[in-house]
């Protein structure tokens, strides 16, 4: 059995690495947890059997005891990732991270560093390189089945209801607080791209903006809050009384368990009335994109377009793959994957069969995979330290470049992040 530590008990923290502990007592245990917010503490106690001697609040403190388990889970916010994930390198974890690793590129280039040089493993939570559809992607374009890769449209469809969720009213809102949504959401974007083309990102552009989520966009009749007064909410889809009280399609049990901890539609509503996802979409603080399109130029001259916008219906991710031989097209949401043949103009239809639970089954995947690489003391790795790092810089170089105006060079840009980190 594989034991960890958890430093962050946030929603990803307990209700997804944590819930992998308790279906799978035999394989993984989680024995400690540092976690600010006194209730969640207190519950992964309850659930995990955690005494109060290796219940923490702060990761500092636990940190600084001798080293109590096999690996650590890092599930801070986003700026949160860092340093507690070095110091668990050096305490002599093996680390998984929650994703991203850092907004900071010179923090994305130091963790890496510090894997490197600790003689452990760290893995960032790329859940789509262990979902069964991108597996089936790669394999196919490895087997070069569509002849040499030359060029990938990729579009990530978010879902009006989930940027509404995370990224206006959630803790994803703002890039100074957390990341800029190209990092956010799409470093899993990022880093699907460079694993399917097998190619070095030489360059980005991109272009995107806040485009709807604006104060100035407010429809008459709405107010600061959904249940405060306003008078549009039959008309509204972003009214958080149908999103968190009434539709069963998109918000589950553990979507409402972070507006309200317990879940209970009492306490949800009372959440609503006071906390940050009972706010009008128009009136937030936010700041991320909600929509964008970044250009990147790999190696071998392979071209990727990726677009990403909260504009859709249903949360998705669809790809269309050309090659010198053939094509390939592909739809997550549907697990559906279609090949075509130049030669023959065979076409192959392919089901994708997914597990159960999370992105498709891949949050237990991903689960499976990391304890294998504790296990292995890193033998086995389906993305390292320097691969996530990699990845990271393309997001930041396309934010970079959405704000400037200007293409990005990779390479410059990391010479750049790496003068900001001490030798």
């Amino acid at each position: 059995m594989v034991t960890g530590i958890l430093i962050g008990a946030g929603q990803r923290g307990m209700d997804v690495y944590g819930a992998y502990a308790c279906k799978y007592p035999s394989d993984f245990a989680i024995v400690a947890v540092a976690e600010p917010d006194g209730t969640r503490r207190r519950e992964m106690q309850r659930r995990h059997g955690i005494p109060d001697r290796l219940a923490f609040a702060s990761w500092e403190e636990l940190l600084s005891q001798d080293r109590l388990a096999d690996c650590a889970l890092v599930c801070t916010q986003d700026h949160d990732h860092a340093e507690p994930a070095m110091a668990a390198l050096r305490r002599g974890y093996h680390v998984l991270c929650e994703k991203p690793m850092s907004p900071s590129a010179q923090a994305c280039v130091a963790m890496a560093r510090c894997a490197g040089e600790s003689g452990r493993t760290l893995t960032v939570c790329h859940v789509l390189r262990y979902s069964p559809f991108f597996t089936r992607l790669k394999a196919l374009l490895d087997s070069r089945v569509i002849g040499d890769l030359v060029s990938i449209q990729h579009i990530e469809s978010v879902g009006y209801w989930h940027q509404a969720h995370s990224f206006v009213r959630g803790n994803w809102r703002s890039s100074r607080e957390s990341s800029p949504m190209i990092l956010a959401k799409s470093c899993h974007d990022m880093d699907i791209l460079a694993w399917l083309t097998g190619e070095t990102c030489l360059a980005v552009s991109s272009f995107g903006s806040l485009k709807h989520f604006r104060k100035e966009n407010a429809p008459e009749g709405s107010a600061p809050r959904c249940f405060d007064g306003c008078k549009i909410t039959h008309s509204c889809p972003y009214f958080c009384g149908k999103h968190y009280l009434q539709d069963e399609e998109w918000y589950s049990d553990t979507i409402r368990h972070v507006v309200a901890l317990d879940g209970t539609p009492e306490h949800i509503v009372q959440a609503l009335k006071t906390g940050p996802y009972g706010r009008c979409v128009y009136a937030c603080d936010n700041d991320v994109v909600d929509h964008q399109v970044v250009n990147l130029q790999f190696t071998r001259d392979v071209t990727v377009s990726f677009t990403m916008s909260a504009f859709t219906y249903e949360g998705s991710r669809v790809m269309n793959i050309m090659g010198t031989r053939g094509q390939i097209r592909g739809d997550m949401e549907k697990n559906s994957i279609t090949v075509w043949d130049f030669l023959t103009g065979n076409r192959e239809d392919i089901t994708i069969r997914t597990g159960i639970g999370g992105h498709s089954g891949s949050d237990d995947a991903l689960m499976r995979g990391f304890l294998r690489t504790v296990e292995t003391d890193g033998a086995y790795t389906l993305s390292s330290a320097e691969d996530s790092m990699q990845s990271h810089l393309m997001a930041l170089a396309a934010e970079e470049s959405r704000l400037t105006g200007q293409t990005v060079q990779l390479a410059e840009f990391q010479t750049r992040a790496l003068r900001g980190i001490p030798t």
